[in-house]
């Protein structure tokens, strides 16, 4: 974060109010009369991670001291964690509790901004923006992140004014005048309206790849909608007020070789009644343990900041798909909402770390998914042959075991763990399967996937396009490793990819309860037993080899 910016929310939420403009009706709050994803944002605290009378853990503050965020103010309002036992253990011992049917809050929702200024047009010239009742503010951008490779330019201008938006900032005064300082702008036409979508089922699990790979069905910075299912005639019109379920899907970035694969994720909340969902709750799972050359910090947040905040908004650097599913409950979504918010305490305590196999934003998310009882089908490996080839070849050209390591590890994880995309094509056809919209082999049902089958009334496909700026324009995500390779340099050397920093955790933070994860070793159990059983067949065709040796002479004597 910027010294201007970390200046900024300082200010906003802990000096006087004279050295900034007096917020008018057209300004609230950033928790006034707002959700978060299922809950109600008013009954939190607006505060930064360096917040002394809030309940939120030392470990999960530690990570926003210089941040906006919501916090509970006590502890019988958050989500907890069972220490003694792992992330995955945890869910599956949790949601077997009565607590599990009541939904608590995160430990820290990272707001970002302490303002909303809702319903407001950006002008032409980008330097003024008109609020609700027709009040006129000066217009600024929150400053870049020095890291960031792109932001928003005049393109950006030009697709935003004369466009009703929301957004999330800080009003201040600059130069005597009140000026509305925007980190996140969400387009009010983002809205998904299920009036106006046409049912249009997919046939084949083949068509749900082939919508996010179609790059032709959305203009630039737009959303597009489909109803693929409802439960009966109408249902899928009939979503307002509704809780859902969202899988979302970010694509490949087009200046970064190693975010081909994207990013995925799992939402709660209601929509609204026109279709809203910029207060949806996205669970952010992200690597805690480097500082984001965009300023991505894993947290719940609310979809507008997911989507379009100007340094972290993935809407800013690729396209992105969700599949939601419209309930007439909303104990589906409490249960995942609820187990993700202990995974993320786990998280925060440092109880297990990222990893780009076996523990990234696919991987995580999935995991609490299948805990809860939904048996997504596996796709096992890609190739255990060519794990270990691949690690022999990367270990020896890049002269690293770590190199090595890390390739394996790829290819030998489970693939749905693996790549988000195909995260997304699993859990969506296997929805479909279940909810009856495609054709199934017979399958005992888990009271999880009972709850899905009797409360999902309607499933929709959401696409939404990148927001023009200076950033390259980003595409589907890969679906497949040959796919990933295929789309990077064949030299390594040539690849585009953008260094961070490391963020060391403080060991005061540290439950000493809770080893540190133990690293994995550098060469695969595999390679060791191949390594071994070369060894040992080297000195057992010596030994014969001595032996034969031995016994000539023997003869000859």
């Amino acid at each position: 974060m910027t010294p201007a910016l970390s200046f900024a929310i300082a200010a906003s939420l802990l000096l006087p109010a004279a050295s900034h403009a007096q917020p008018g009706p057209a300004i609230k709050d950033a928790l006034s009369n707002e959700r978060i994803g299922l809950l109600d944002a008013g009954k939190l605290k607006l505060t930064t991670g360096k917040c002394t009378d809030c309940a939120s853990s030392p470990q999960s503050l530690w990570f926003f001291q210089n941040d906006v965020i919501a916090a509970p103010t006590s502890a019988a309002m958050m989500s907890g964690v069972s220490p003694k036992l792992d992330r995955r253990a945890d869910v599956k011992a949790w949601v077997q509790t009565p607590a599990a049917a009541r939904l608590a809050y995160p430990t820290v929702t990272w707001i970002g901004a302490p303002q909303i200024m809702d319903n407001a047009t950006i002008a032409a010239d980008g330097k003024h923006v008109t609020g609700a009742g027709g009040s006129v503010y000066d217009f600024a951008l929150m400053p870049k992140i020095a890291t960031n490779l792109s932001f928003a330019n005049g393109t950006t201008t030009a697709y935003l004014q004369q466009r009703q938006v929301r957004m999330r900032g800080t009003l201040e005064t600059k130069d005597g005048k009140p000026t509305f300082v925007a980190r996140t702008i969400w387009p009010a036409d983002y809205a998904i309206d299920p009036q106006r979508l046409a049912l249009r089922p997919l046939a084949q699990r083949r068509d749900l790849t082939a919508y996010v790979q179609d790059p032709s069905t959305v203009r630039e910075g737009a959303v597009s909608s489909r109803l693929i299912w409802e439960k009966t005639p109408g249902a899928g019109r009939d979503a307002a007020g509704k809780p859902v379920l969202g899988i979302m899907l970010n694509g490949a970035q087009g200046d970064d070789d190693e975010s081909l694969a994207g990013h995925f994720g799992v939402a709660t909340g209601y929509f609204g009644q026109h279709g809203e969902w910029a207060d949806w709750a996205m669970n952010n799972i992200y690597s805690l343990g480097s500082f984001s050359e965009k300023g991505i910090i894993a947290a719940t947040v609310p979809m507008d900041n997911y989507l379009t905040d100007l340094n972290s908004g993935q809407q800013w650097y690729r396209p992105s798909y969700m599949l939601v599913a419209v309930l007439k409950n909303a104990r589906t979504a409490v249960a995942y909402q609820g187990s993700i918010q202990r995974t993320l305490n786990h998280f925060y305590r440092q109880d297990f770390t990222y990893g780009q196999a076996a523990a990234n934003c696919a991987g995580v998310s999935i995991d609490v998914l299948r805990d809860l009882g939904w048996t997504i089908p596996t796709e096992g490996p890609t190739s255990r042959a060519k794990a270990l080839a691949a690690y022999a070849y990367v270990a020896a050209t890049d002269l690293s075991l770590t190199s090595g390591r890390s390739i394996y590890d790829n290819l030998s994880e489970e693939k749905t763990r693996m790549l988000p995309a195909l995260a997304f094509e699993a859990a969506g056809w296997d929805l479909l399967e279940l909810v009856g919209a495609a054709p199934s082999g017979k399958r005992v049902l888990s009271a999880y996937e009972q709850q899905l089958k009797d409360d999902v009334e309607a499933i929709m496909l959401v696409k939404i396009a990148q927001i023009p700026s200076s950033r390259a324009w980003g595409a589907s995500p890969v679906f497949s490793f040959d796919e990933y390779m295929d789309r990077t340099p064949s030299n390594r050397a040539d690849w585009k990819i953008v260094p961070v920093a490391p963020r060391p955790f403080p060991a005061a933070l540290r439950d000493s309860s809770v080893p540190a994860p133990a690293a994995p070793s550098l060469v695969p159990l595999p390679v060791m037993g191949m390594a071994a059983a070369l060894i040992l067949g080297a000195a057992a065709l010596l030994r014969r080899r001595s032996t034969k040796t031995k016994a000539a002479r023997l003869s000859n004597a």
